[in-house]
């Protein structure tokens, strides 16, 4: 029996431990649900009733499943926001870009596994406007027994900003689409479902953040709102920055973050002030001449002990047009590159492409506010057409007719972009998407234009991440601004703000097949065009191919 023994611990010392992640299910049933907010109630689109919606837990290497079963009377997607979908491109849920949305009464299972990636992100509708309520945070554990490369903080809690409109959002953009000019802002932000008492509503509740004395605790930040960026700060307390868009930093400290829709950022906070009550705010961040919700969103930092009748204590946040509040926050972001967790920038670069993004004007006959004119957004001037097939489906079918792919790689109109606009404002409309080659390296400039007025965008790119190796103001020059690039250690994101009057220059490598959605994540430009689709070839065997579709996909 010995020798037996002795046999099966040289085997067992010898075969390398397969540890495979776990499958982890997920109900999302979607139903409307009665909420009262600011003192006023209207039946809100929800997962399971919760506003925010369940936070989706999974560890890295994990497989998810998620079936999402629609009972409301809109076709719905949800989109698993910056979740890297290695060759699951039919889960990554844009409407009519990787799927047909799931129809009233139906169902689909979201199945993907999560490779490589650990952090904080977010799911959302990715249809109409329904996200605005239609989201939670995805919290991505590290693989069991890998720490934090930072101290393990006492306690974790995620806080999710977003917006509020006392009416109801489908008829707010439905009214704005058929005059042609912008919708009406939101009438409050919220701190994880909750805008804090505010004056015309001063019973309305606020969220509370319980914390004891000496602790540390880290916030998973999610910004969830449709149209904002936001600053975020808490009264006397610093912030240590230690991840963002679930991409491990070189931790430093500030007092503000900023933080876009679809962005994650993760900060520790210590409980090192004297006890009591501690405002935390949400306001917004607008550095154009441009209306904005000017509302902030209030919770409570609250240590243990402390009286309910204590004062709480204060803190003013940044004028709504700081840009140098943000540029301090955004500038001081860089890549952990250690050894565990390098930065993988690509260093050659197969695609050299520039994209401006910005806003036009076409005709709109019927369009009587907007005096016979519709406000467009669109990039390199094209403002994109939902198709009716899926896009996904099209290139893995070969349905002929869906899509071109002539996107321009660089803008069909030079001009003077953040400077005075050109006198034709009309852009070319089509669903045109930009084709690479598997594993090719790409290097895009994201250009803003001041036509209408210069903006800040937040684009996201679906199926990578990737390195924001350069930025800067006015019109991006190749032969000055490459030569200041950081290709050491550059922040890597999924979400990026393209600077108002300026330019971001990101880098990724297409290692991964399919059709892949970049948008800005301001909800109002994507209505108005502002959306293109990378198609990725299929590489070499198996591994590097898209896979067919579930049995599942739901029909046009």
């Amino acid at each position: 029996m010995d020798s037996w023994l002795q046999i099966l611990v040289l085997v067992a010392c010898i075969t390398p431990a397969v540890v495979e992640g776990r499958v982890r299910n997920y109900t999302f049933n979607v139903v409307t649900k009665n909420t009262t907010r600011l003192c006023s109630s209207k039946p809100i689109v929800t997962v399971n009733g919760m506003f925010p919606g369940p936070t989706l837990y999974a560890r890295e290497d994990d497989t998810v499943l998620v079936k999402v079963t629609n009972r409301v009377k809109y076709n719905v997607t949800i989109h698993w926001h910056g979740v890297r979908q290695l060759r699951t491109g039919w889960a990554d849920g844009p409407a009519y870009i990787t799927q047909c949305p799931i129809q009233p009464g139906q169902s689909y299972v979201y199945n993907f596994t999560i490779t490589g990636q650990r952090g904080t992100l977010l799911w959302h509708a990715h249809i109409l406007w329904l996200r605005v309520t239609l989201h939670g945070a995805i919290v991505i554990l590290p693989k069991r027994g890998v720490p934090y490369p930072f101290p393990k903080p006492h306690k974790e809690v995620v806080v999710v900003l977003g917006e509020w409109w006392k009416s109801d959002t489908e008829a707010v953009i439905n009214q704005a689409i058929k005059s042609g000019l912008a919708p009406n802002v939101s009438d409050a932000h919220t701190i994880n479902g909750h805008p804090g008492p505010i004056s015309n509503c001063p019973s309305q509740g606020g969220f509370t953040l319980p914390v004891e004395s000496g602790k540390t605790y880290m916030l998973r930040i999610v910004n969830a709102a449709l149209n904002e960026e936001l600053f975020f700060k808490i009264a006397g307390h610093q912030l240590t920055i230690v991840e963002v868009d679930a991409t491990y930093v070189k931790p430093f400290k500030t007092n503000t973050i900023v933080i876009a829709p679809g962005q994650t950022t993760n900060a520790l906070v210590s409980a090192d002030q004297s006890s009591g009550k501690y405002l935390v705010a949400a306001s917004p961040f607008m550095d154009s001449p441009i209306a904005v919700d000017n509302m902030t969103a209030t919770a409570t930092l609250h240590y243990s002990g402390t009286l309910a009748a204590t004062s709480t204590t204060l803190t003013k946040t940044p004028p709504q047009n700081a840009t140098a509040v943000a540029n301090n926050f955004i500038n001081s972001l860089r890549s952990l590159n250690s050894k565990t967790y390098p930065a993988k920038v690509p260093l050659t670069v197969d695609h050299n492409l520039i994209f401006t993004v910005g806003l036009g004007i076409n005709p709109c006959p019927s369009c009587k506010a907007g005096n016979g004119s519709r406000v467009v957004a669109s990039m390199n001037n094209v403002t994109f057409v939902m198709p009716t097939t899926a896009l996904l489906q099209a290139h893995f079918f070969n349905i002929s007719g869906v899509f071109t792919s002539d996107f321009p790689g660089n803008p069909p109109n030079i001009f003077n972009y953040t400077g005075s606009p050109p006198s034709n404002l009309r852009t070319m409309s089509g669903t045109k998407v930009y084709q690479l080659r598997y594993n090719s390296t790409v290097q895009l400039v994201l250009q803003d234009t001041g036509i209408i007025a210069p903006e800040n965008h937040p684009i996201h790119l679906h199926g990578f991440n990737f390195f924001a190796v350069g930025k800067g103001l006015g019109n991006y020059n190749p032969k000055v601004d490459q030569k200041n690039f950081n290709l050491v250690d550059p922040v890597e994101r999924n979400t990026i703000g393209v600077p108002s009057g300026g330019w971001v220059a990101i880098r990724f490598r297409a290692d991964n097949p399919g059709v892949w959605f970049m948008h800005c994540h301001l909800e109002i430009h994507t209505t108005w065009g502002l959306k293109m689709a990378f198609l990725v070839d299929n590489g070499k065997g198996p591994n590097e191919s898209l896979p067919p579709p579930p049995s599942d996909l739901p029909k046009c």
